[in-house]
């Protein structure tokens, strides 16, 4: 198996020739038109407007740039890795002999970004610049063929790989090598950016690397894709909120309660609501992946706080309406969902965490029984797992234990977790 990336808006947020114009070009009184130049070239091509070669020649003749510059490039490219890819950067260390990064962009600029994700030199296939005595960039290797029009599909052809091939990108290059055949699967990377003539001809859409892995079956840092992750939003939330769930990564619905279907309302794993918005225990009753709900205002007789306990479902509020609750609130949402930190929720024990690297973390909700911690910690010896830290807290109505494990255990343990009596819920979070 081989895995094939792409490097511009795919491994990072950026396309990296648009970054070195604004970097090279940074007093130049024409520096806007020139960018916005680069910028619709580099679009063309990527959706197959514009001929690869077309867009590269015209494009690196605008840069007037040094290899002064490109060291300023690497730095503001290596904080503009794409956030799925750097959270997965166990996956590259124990697959980098199957990684490839195959690139219309240039060795110069790559090689130091994808170096410390333990990506091989050997497996990263891109064009090179050509300077002149003082180090300007006055032109790059022709004869490469990642410089053509169709310059992947001539490479990956000159390679004549035999295993199977799955390739990652957001372009229309790498559909290529699905069109021409050499390639078992092309998934269009959406994370960063989403170009519809490119999407709609891929076998599958992936918003992150998360999903890639998740469909493939590969080892990943988090237990769920955060795009799978529905979030409803109900009311006249401010857009900095949404915006911010946004960035996180989850699927967004904005609506009003009736308008709410009940296969959405089954499926949602997140709930944001306005101030002022009632949710009755009928309507959430068929929520039954709700975990988390954010109440931007004061919850109290809106929602039942006790119901929701007993159902594992968490809530944040902000009984003061504070002008910062916009903030505030779906950063508790985004902090419970990450690490199961469950610090200024209004119904649940109160545990505050980080997230513990070269490890597994598991919650277990469950009602407020005698005995249901020696049965948790039965399951783990049974399993031969070796328990990093273990948190409890408990109210009236349940209690919340959060375990860290290593990284090594049976999956059978997951399924014991969840058949003990008197769970509420399960859920691993990475």
């Amino acid at each position: 198996m081989k895995y094939i990336i792409d490097f511009d808006s795919t491994f990072t947020q950026v396309e990296a020739l648009d970054e070195l114009v604004r970097i090279s070009l940074k007093d130049h009184p024409d520096k806007e038109r020139i960018v916005k130049e680069i910028e619709s070239l580099t679009n063309a091509a990527m959706e197959g407007r514009l001929s690869f070669s077309e867009s590269l020649e015209k494009r690196v003749k605008l840069l007037h740039a040094n290899k002064k510059h490109l060291a300023q490039l690497v730095r503001v490219l290596k904080k503009k890795v794409s956030q799925s890819f750097s959270r997965n950067s166990n996956f590259f260390k124990k697959h980098n002999k199957e990684v490839y990064i195959v690139s219309g962009g240039f060795k110069e600029f790559i090689t130091p970004v994808v170096a410390p994700y333990h990506i091989l030199p050997e497996n990263i296939f891109a064009n090179t610049f050509l300077f002149d005595y003082d180090g300007n960039i006055v032109g790059y290797d022709k004869d490469n063929p990642l410089s053509e029009e169709g310059g992947k599909v001539k490479l990956l052809r000159q390679l004549n790989w035999k295993e199977d091939i799955y390739v990652i990108g957001d372009g229309y290059s790498d559909f290529q090598l699905k069109e021409a055949g050499i390639v078992k699967k092309f998934y269009a990377f959406t994370e960063n950016i989403e170009r519809a003539a490119v999407a709609e001809k891929a076998d599958h859409i992936t918003p992150s690397f998360d999903e890639f892995l998740y469909v493939n079956k590969l080892p990943m840092a988090i237990s769920y894709p955060k795009n799978r992750i529905k979030c409803l939003v109900l009311g006249d939330v401010p857009l900095e909120t949404i915006e911010i769930l946004k960035t996180e990564g989850y699927s967004i619905r904005q609506k009003r309660v009736p308008e709410v279907d009940d296969k959405y309302l089954k499926d949602m794993g997140i709930l944001i609501a306005a101030g002022g918005e009632k949710l009755t225990a009928k309507w959430l009753e068929k929520a039954n992946r709700l975990k988390v709900i954010g109440y931007l205002g004061n919850s109290k007789g809106m929602v039942d706080h006790e119901a929701c306990a007993r159902r594992g479902i968490v809530i944040f509020d902000d009984k003061r309406n504070n002008r910062y609750n916009i903030q505030f609130i779906p950063k508790r949402v985004i902090d419970f969902v990450n690490t199961g930190s469950t610090g200024f929720s209004v119904n649940f024990p109160d545990i505050q965490l980080f997230e513990l690297a070269g490890a597994h973390r598991f919650i277990h909700i469950h009602e407020n029984k005698p005995g249901i911690m020696a049965k948790i910690n039965e399951v783990f010896a049974r399993h031969q797992i070796n328990i990093l830290a273990q948190y409890l807290k408990t109210n009236e109505h349940i209690g919340y234990v959060i375990t860290d494990v290593n990284e090594e255990y049976d999956k059978k343990v997951i399924n014991d977790l969840k058949k003990i009596p008197h769970t509420v819920k399960f859920r691993m979070l990475y």
